[in-house]
């Protein structure tokens, strides 16, 4: 089994800054892409961004130009720079992998969530 952790979420005003972290943790795990997804009150899940294991990247239009998603492989670890934030953004923001876990038959992919953590943007 594998977890996804996230942290960074909290109240900030807009214009303000933040930064998710989210770490995989477990055993004999190989991650192919990992992403950020939102989640507003009474709104379905949406992508905001994604980034592959070589660094390719992608983003919701509403977010270009104001996050950026990186990653440190050696860490298993995602990264989301939120900047100039506004308080559309508000959400529970979430972690997703596609990881790949080791058995005797090789390895099995399957998708990831994280709990969620929560973004506040105060006007």
């Amino acid at each position: 089994q594998v977890q996804l952790v996230e942290s960074g979420g909290g109240l900030v005003q807009a214009g303000g800054s933040v930064r998710l972290s989210c770490v995989a943790s477990g055993s004999n795990f190989r991650i192919n892409a990992m992403g950020w997804y939102h989640q507003a009150p009474g709104k379905q899940r949406e992508l905001v961004a994604t980034i592959t294991n070589s660094g390719s990247t992608n983003y919701a239009d509403s977010v270009k130009g104001r996050f950026t998603i990186s990653r440190d492989n050696a860490k298993n670890t995602v990264y989301l720079q939120m900047n100039s934030l506004k308080p559309e953004d508000t959400a529970v923001y979430y972690c997703n992998a596609n990881v790949g876990e080791l058995s005797a038959y090789g390895y099995t992919w399957r998708e990831y969530w994280g709990q969620g953590t929560q973004v506040t943007v105060s006007s």
